[in-house]
């Protein structure tokens, strides 16, 4: 357990595009902090100067409720270990791997037991046209780092194509461009620690136990999960459990534990997929979800029994196993 005397740094906030959301999720997990008891906790807003806040808050431990670039790509978790302070959360290289939606497939196609979308990634200079020409319409494009939908587009037609691509790359110079497929949008959270609940889990080193969430299935409003549904209430009906049979759900859970375990993940992640035709797709590894009231892993671990509080205090738990 932590020492409730602690001086606890919630890393809030930062310089990516998800900025918004990261003070959402850094406040309730403040918040939380607090209310478990852990009077010392600080909410700490990340800005260019976070090397110095740090130091000069001589802190214990970082709880990371960082999202998009420099909290979940191996930046702020570099920082961290360079100024020796255990941090939630994978470490540098999970966190840099899954954030790149291009080494995240590559690394978990080597496992025959994953099953992935077909797409390819289009770096700046190349003809997208011609890379995408075995690609069965309609596509969807997406930067290669980025999340919370930001700057993706659904295309139908090549015609559309060339703008799609022009609208991704404002984010990334590299863009991953994969067929779309019509099917149920799933998410399952993977916890690694001491599972309050009696679902299945399988061990991961010594003392510490891995094991998935229930299983989130999102109907937004909108054609497809973008940002408008991911964070403004009403815009999604969400299922949950999903309503997928129970071979199809245990399958789900096995596959979400597999890649958390490929890509060296460690403390809590959350594997988003999309299942067509009874073949559940791994789209993408988020190795800091979102934590706010109307994210998706607060309302996964609720349904098997973790309220709020207790996932917070699960994720501090998981200090230092990223090491």
């Amino acid at each position: 357990m932590i020492d409730k005397n602690a001086k606890i740094a919630v890393l809030a906030g930062g310089m990516s595009s998800e900025a918004e959301v990261s003070m959402r999720s850094g406040k309730g997990c403040y918040e939380a902090l607090k209310r478990l008891g852990y009077k010392n906790a600080e909410l700490v807003v990340v800005d260019e100067n976070i090397a110095q806040k740090l130091k000069n808050g001589h802190y214990d431990i970082a709880y990371n409720a960082l999202h998009g670039k420099y909290g979940e790509d191996g930046c702020i978790q570099g920082l961290l270990e360079i100024l020796k302070i255990p941090y939630t959360g994978c470490g540098v290289m999970a966190s840099s791997v899954c954030m790149n939606k291009e080494y995240t497939k590559r690394i978990l196609s080597t496992c025959k037991d994953i099953p992935l979308i077909k797409s390819v990634f289009v770096r700046k200079g190349d003809d997208v046209k011609e890379k995408t020409k075995d690609l069965n319409y309609p596509l969807i494009t997406k930067p290669v780092c980025e999340g919370s939908s930001f700057g993706m587009t659904k295309v139908n037609t090549p015609d559309e194509l060339e703008k799609a691509y022009e609208d991704a790359i404002k984010y990334n110079d590299d863009v991953l461009i994969e067929e779309y497929l019509v099917g149920i949008a799933a998410t399952v959270g993977v916890l690694e620690g001491n599972n309050p609940s009696p679902l299945e889990g399988e061990g991961k080193g010594e003392g510490a136990k891995l094991f998935a969430t229930e299983i989130l299935e999102m109907r937004p409003k909108h054609e497809w999960y973008d940002y408008e549904c991911k964070y403004t209430k009403g815009m999604t009906e969400f299922v949950l459990p999903a309503e997928l049979t129970d071979d199809m759900t245990q399958k789900v859970k096995a596959i979400a534990l597999k890649a958390f375990e490929i890509a060296g993940c460690s403390g809590v992640s959350r594997v988003d997929f999309h299942i067509v035709d009874n073949i559940p797709y791994v789209l993408e590894i988020n190795t800091s979800p979102g934590m706010t009231e109307t994210s998706d892993l607060p309302a996964q671990s609720a349904a098997m029994g973790i309220d709020y509080d207790n996932l917070v205090q699960l994720i501090l738990n998981s200090t230092g196993l990223n090491k």
